[in-house]
């Protein structure tokens, strides 16, 4: 079983040159691998399954083109596509995964994660994330006019970019004792997750390792885990311009 795990694409209307590069990369490296996973920030933002725009539409038939070819095609929630549901999802189709998803992967026991949850030390934006996925709160929304969820994700997308700016960058990572309390709980061996835009492979003790996945740049390889016969690797993948 081949497997290919990717994260934090963050496909938007404003980058158009970076949903080529995607579809460019399906057509590269999925040739020989049986399932691909995407934990999270698929989109650089998501209002809704009913928010039907070029860009979409363009990802949902690069996606069915794997689909075809018999892959199958799973999908994570992230902070920043967590309305993303099956209402697009199965038109294609792909598979949604709860956050966090245990998994077996070359022979170990491993969990999938997005990422964000374990940055606990960011007590503001914990706070946020246990509003913003609180199903009461979402439906909420998704009643509300397109254009009202519109200037409400620009207003958060702000107030993001505002804090952010001024927390320390240790803040923003991970707690390591909380990724231990996860593994943990869950008795695995291995992490994969994404979030924090920080790629590497950290060996942690008892032989477990946790891998982070890379964010997408159209002008550098993205870090990516591939599992299979070859074991689990973590492999800086070329972006086709």
């Amino acid at each position: 079983m081949e497997r290919l795990f990717i994260s934090d694409l963050h496909l938007s209307d404003a980058a158009p040159e970076l949903t080529h590069c995607f579809e460019r990369f399906l057509e590269l490296h999925t040739q020989d691998i049986n399932e691909l996973y995407i934990l999270g920030d698929f989109f650089e933002v998501w209002i809704g399954d009913d928010d039907a725009t070029p860009l979409t539409e363009r990802v949902r038939e690069s996606l069915k083109r794997l689909t075809v070819r018999g892959i199958r095609v799973y999908f994570m929630p992230g902070n920043r596509d967590f309305l993303l549901g099956t209402a697009y999802l199965n038109t294609i189709p792909v598979t949604l995964l709860q956050d966090p998803y245990p998994i077996e992967i070359a022979g170990e026991s491993a969990l999938l994660m997005h990422g964000d949850s374990l940055c606990i030390d960011d007590e503001e934006y914990q706070a946020f994330r246990k509003q913003v996925r609180d199903p009461v709160w979402q439906n909420e929304l998704l009643q509300k006019p397109l254009d009202d969820r519109r200037t409400l994700a620009q207003q958060l997308r702000d107030m993001s970019k505002e804090a952010n700016e001024v927390k320390a960058a240790d803040i923003m990572d991970v707690n390591e004792q909380e990724v231990d309390r996860v593994m943990h709980e869950h008795g695995v061996s291995v992490l994969i997750h994404g979030h924090t835009h920080r790629p590497a492979r950290h060996p942690l003790s008892d032989l477990r390792e946790r891998i982070v996945l890379g964010d997408w740049q159209t002008d550098s390889p993205v870090w990516v885990c591939r599992t299979g016969t070859a074991g689990i690797e973590f492999l800086p993948l070329p972006l086709p311009q």
